[in-house]
């Protein structure tokens, strides 16, 4: 394994990886990702290795074993600390290739997860992990959700960005893929005729949840074929949306009998 090293804190390469751990647009433009951990390395080893290109680390003889395209470079501790978006790098930092996020044409699995203005990019991150867990086969973005490939949502995925699909797309193009597939859209929100989760047949379906303050967007209501309530105590309001996606997502798991 071939390792360049790099001990200043303004070369080209640390530049690009302080920009990748910021905005979203630069991300985009540049159409890379950074992960911040081993942890995350070994997952994209695992299930996506073809789109790791660049290796950053402080001790590089405790790399695992890497494809010899894979650009490795060691750094040392002080210039790590100013290029990873971590508090507290772990020493490992992975440049990935963004896949594209639009989506299929058409849907053939049974269970998808729509997210609806949710920022917070640690709920993003869970609930995409929980969506893998229970057996979620994509998870559709609306406009006004947290980056799915920012660090914080990439770290709170531990690992699902690499194995759950990730579209991000309108609430029009969503209702006109779902329709066109033959998947209803089951939003999570109380209103007059909302139902039970528990008596809803929700084992072939979309579950649409949105923010914790706000709730689903009007526009999205209007597309939904039925909404649907997790069953609280009355002294309880609502639950953090990653909460209740899982709640929601272990319901859809329990109908299809998995």
């Amino acid at each position: 394994m071939r390792v360049e090293h790099i001990t200043s804190r303004t070369n080209p390469l640390c530049t690009h990886v302080r920009k990748l751990g910021g905005p979203p647009a630069y991300r985009k433009s540049s159409g890379e990702f950074l992960c911040d951990s081993p942890k995350l390395l070994g997952e994209i080893l695992l299930w996506q290795p073809g789109w790791l290109h660049t290796v950053i680390c402080t001790h590089a003889e405790q790399l695992p074993a890497l494809a010899p395209e894979v650009r490795v470079v060691e750094v040392p501790e002080e210039v790590m600390r100013s290029i990873s978006p971590a508090q507290t790098p772990q020493g490992v930092l992975a440049l990935c290739a963004m896949p594209g996020t639009s989506p299929p044409d058409r849907l053939t699995g049974r269970r998808y997860v729509v997210l609806d203005g949710v920022q917070d990019p640690g709920n993003v991150g869970t609930i995409l992990r929980t969506a893998d867990a229970f057996g979620a086969e994509g998870l559709f973005l609306l406009p006004g959700c947290a980056d799915p490939f920012g660090p914080k949502t990439v770290r709170a995925s531990m690992g699902a960005v690499f194995r759950c699909p990730i579209w991000q797309t309108t609430p029009q193009e969503l209702q006109a893929l779902l329709e066109g597939s033959g998947i209803p859209l089951y939003g999570a929100a109380l209103l007059p005729d909302t139902q039970d989760i528990r008596r809803v047949d929700c084992s072939r379906a979309a579950m649409a949840v949105g923010s914790e303050g706000r709730g689903l967007s009007r526009e999205l209501l209007t597309l939904c074929d039925k909404t649907v309530q997790i069953p609280m105590g009355e002294r309880c309001e609502s639950l953090n949306a990653a909460a209740a996606a899982a709640v929601l997502l272990w319901e859809m798991a329990r109908n299809d009998g998995t």
